[in-house]
């Protein structure tokens, strides 16, 4: 219990920076977005060009941090490992980015934005700053430098925001009010383009931040070890691609399956896209137990109560994902209020995909055994397994129900994976997971949901915001007479 206790303390730290920037991305950008860009087609840009670099970003760091992880881990291999990561990301980098700028025009064109090479050209930017900040925040989470790491984040965060508002609110007014000298850093009309360029500038500067991680390359590069980091690193670099197709091949697709035209389509994927971000919110957790629990896993690997602790903290896991769905789903009433009215029609498919991100979360949790025990290949066919089933069923599905369809694939594809890993585990890795008590908390989270909206026509709206804050009190009770509550030990009666 005090590593678990550990961990979540770890996970607090880390989560100052991934929760409070998604939260702030929230309630500042995604409203900012969905408001003042010109229509959904313009968000429906912004949705697809991040959705592009996602698989991008995949090729660019190729899972160097997890091969880190794997082979740094050992204090005395740690500078070892990092000055040959480095070193061939370095390389690598230059030579992915070099291709990006000099083909942007022909990628734009194939992309479906002739118009606008710029995006191809800062993406390819962003890409390789965030690239070679990857493992120098990988050498910080397993140095438990938490706080180094989260102030960085949060200068990331901070940086992003006000380019954000001083592009697409402040300049605006001032050329409104007569302020002549704002034309010099501002144009009209390039709101899409500010907002990458927002992005740029933040990238560049948490690179500068990082700096004093990079002294550690002086170790040099070692051919041989940097050959058993590829190796080890070559599947996940397949379950990475295999991920990003999970999570933005319908957001990438739906411009090119529905039948409209391509800004009709746009507009959906915009649509999708900040609806999805609805959804997402329940990823704030996971992104910073992420953060905690890979090198965390790997520091205790060789304990003796390791499978144990694993079991015990993907239960956890488990439980607070299902109060946040819980908690989203009850007031979505509130939470709808981050996105523009005119992405309201797209609010049915969230209660999907926050159940397809809490079983992306539970994956995460059962695929630990295949890093662990140097089996990524296994991992790789397993996500490459949920690859094919996410290409053939958006295929399918886009066409006959657009992004409706494309919300049920999401769940199917994680269903599958969890499962799998889980499956595939009990052989190489028998965790002791208690699956029956794990899936108690978000069946009994979506049927305290679903009993809430059948008597939401039946209350009056004070009744019913008391109704909401008692069902999600009563699912905080069940947790705490479950997992919590100590058992009252009878004690021995003394005859006198």
């Amino acid at each position: 219990m005090s590593l678990i206790k550990k961990l979540a303390g770890e996970t607090a730290l880390y989560g100052l920076s991934s929760i409070l920037g998604r939260l702030l991305n929230m309630m500042l950008l995604v409203p900012l977005h969905t408001r003042l860009l010109k229509s959904t087609s313009d968000y429906g840009a912004v949705t697809d060009l991040y959705a592009t670099s996602a698989f991008l970003m995949v090729f660019f760091s190729y899972r160097m941090e997890s091969a880190f992880f794997r082979f740094g881990t050992p204090t005395e291999d740690r500078d070892k490992a990092y000055s040959t990561g480095m070193l061939s990301l370095f390389g690598s980098t230059a030579i992915i980015s070099a291709v990006l700028l000099f083909f942007a025009q022909p990628i734009a064109d194939a992309l479906q934005y002739p118009q606008h090479p710029e995006y191809v050209r800062w993406f390819a930017l962003i890409l390789a700053f965030d690239c070679l900040a990857e493992l120098p925040f990988a050498r910080l989470r397993l140095e438990q430098r938490p706080r180094r790491f989260v102030f960085i984040r949060l200068c990331n965060i901070a940086v992003n925001i006000i380019m954000n508002l001083f592009w697409l609110v402040f300049c605006p007014w001032a050329a409104g009010n007569g302020m002549d000298w704002v034309h010099a850093v501002w144009e009209p009309g390039l709101g899409v383009s500010y907002i990458f360029l927002s992005n740029l500038i933040a990238s560049a500067i948490t690179l500068l931040l990082l700096l004093p991680q990079f002294q550690a390359i002086r170790a040099g590069f070692d051919k041989i070890l940097w050959k058993k980091m590829l190796v080890y690193a070559a599947p996940l670099i397949v379950v990475g691609l295999a991920g990003i197709v999970d999570e933005m091949f319908s957001r990438a697709m739906l411009k090119y399956l529905l039948p409209g035209t391509p800004e009709e389509n746009l507009g959906q994927v915009g649509i999708f896209g900040a609806n999805y971000k609805l959804a997402a919110l329940i990823t704030l957790f996971t992104q910073a137990y992420r953060y905690a629990a890979e090198p965390f896993f790997f520091r205790h690997a060789q304990d003796k109560d390791a499978m144990r602790t694993q079991a015990e903290v993907t239960k956890w896991f488990t439980i607070a994902g299902a109060a946040g769905m819980l908690g989203i789903l009850l007031f979505l009433d509130v939470v709808k209020g981050f996105i523009g009215s005119k992405y309201h029609s797209g609010l049915h498919v969230v209660p999907i995909l926050l159940c397809a991100n809490l079983l992306l979360g539970v994956y995460y949790n059962f695929s630990v055994w295949y890093r662990l025990k140097d089996r990524t290949g296994l991992g790789a066919w397993i996500s490459i397994g949920g690859a094919v089933i996410t290409i053939a069923l958006n295929l399918f599905l886009i066409p006959l129900y657009g992004y409706y369809g494309a919300a049920w694939v999401t769940l199917v594809c994680y269903a599958f994976m969890s499962w799998a890993t889980w499956y595939t585990g009990k052989k190489h890795y028998p965790v002791p997971y208690r699956l029956g008590r794990m899936a108690l908390y978000p069946v009994v989270g979506l049927t305290l949901w679903a009993t809430s909206m059948w008597l939401v026509p039946m209350l009056p709206t004070a009744a019913i915001w008391s109704m909401r804050i008692v069902f999600f009190g009563a699912f905080l009770g069940l947790v705490y007479w479950l997992e919590m509550r100590k058992p009252v030990i009878d004690r021995p009666r003394i005859d006198h």
